[in-house]
């Protein structure tokens, strides 16, 4: 806990400064003088939602590429090439909707397709949750990154058009400003939530095993939550095996201590998955501004009524 009160204080620090801006720019446009940003546009709801939609995405997005990574490079030992080879399914995927969904359903419904996206990213990380295990190979992830991609391709060929419709074009500057900043802050937000989560669960997974594994001597033990008080490092199978024969540490004292590391990279790696799929699905209670029709189409107007002749009348 500690370790996390700087980032609580800078979190709260963060919003303050903000909330001094938006008042800054309130005063400004209220003198006449010119402002970076009209706070009149977070009352747009249509914008923000798309916004806020940009915001979950981006941090589901960067959350998945900071996990699966440290999977893939660190626990199996990837090198760089074929890590991202590992990874091009869901940038195919990505791409594949982003441009198929407008040229096959160009009428189709923006907050369906978003809402449709939220849940493949839903389904895409609990799979992966659920295939994760000590042991298992590169293979497991394909199938939920195909899933992720396409979840982000069919949210990103929708929500560019809804937060640039949303206001006049002599305001579409502030409305990409405000969309740039929402997509960089929920990437630095996802980064810095999976990250945590990793980590803290991974110490405490850790600590716990060494503690009841009785391969594991008292002192060792105590030694090891005394000198990693704060986080246990993410490091391989090969690393840790090394400092400890560095360190002189007893083979079977030793192989206890890699195995109970093993278990925990990959408690610490589900952990952050499965917050991202929370967040996943937190992220369809922001998307009721987004409108069910396309922007700029009229509401297709409904079949005619038949005209009775004076006849049958």
């Amino acid at each position: 806990m500690d370790g996390l009160s700087p980032v609580i204080w800078l979190l709260i620090g963060g919003f303050v400064l903000l909330a001094l801006f938006l008042r800054w720019e309130t005063l400004r446009i209220h003198r006449g003088e010119g402002a970076l940003l009209n706070p009149d546009l977070l009352r747009n709801v249509q914008m923000r939602s798309g916004v806020l939609s940009f915001l979950f995405m981006f941090l589901v997005q960067a959350g998945t590429f900071f996990v699966v990574p440290l999977f893939l490079s660190v626990t199996l030992g990837l090198s760089a090439i074929d890590t991202g080879v590992r990874l091009l399914p869901m940038s195919l995927s990505l791409l594949l909707f982003a441009a198929g969904v407008p040229k096959l359903w160009p009428d189709a419904n923006p907050r369906r397709v978003v809402n449709a996206g939220f849940l493949l990213l839903f389904a895409g990380l609990v799979l992966l949750v659920s295939l994760l295990d000590v042991g298992a190979g590169p293979e497991i992830i394909t199938g939920p990154l195909l899933l992720i991609g396409s979840g982000l391709g069919a949210m990103a060929s929708q929500l560019g058009s809804v937060t640039v419709s949303a206001v006049p074009d002599e305001q579409s500057g502030e409305v990409g400003g405000v969309q740039n900043t929402g997509t960089q802050l929920g990437a630095s937000i996802g980064t810095a939530l999976a990250g945590a989560i990793l980590i803290s669960t991974l110490t405490a997974s850790f600590f716990s095993g060494i503690q009841n594994n009785p391969a594991v001597p008292d002192n060792l033990a105590v030694n090891a939550q005394t000198q990693l008080a704060t986080s246990v490092p993410f490091v391989s199978d090969k690393d840790l095996q090394k400092a400890l024969d560095d360190a002189n540490v007893a083979p079977e004292t030793a192989k206890a201590v890699v195995d109970e590391n093993a278990e925990a990279r990959i408690a610490g790696l589900r952990s952050a998955l499965a917050l991202l799929a929370l967040v996943s699905l937190l992220a369809l209670l922001f998307t009721r501004g987004i409108p069910t029709v396309q922007p700029g189409a009229e509401a297709k107007p409904g079949p005619a009524a038949p005209i009775e002749s004076p006849a049958a009348a």
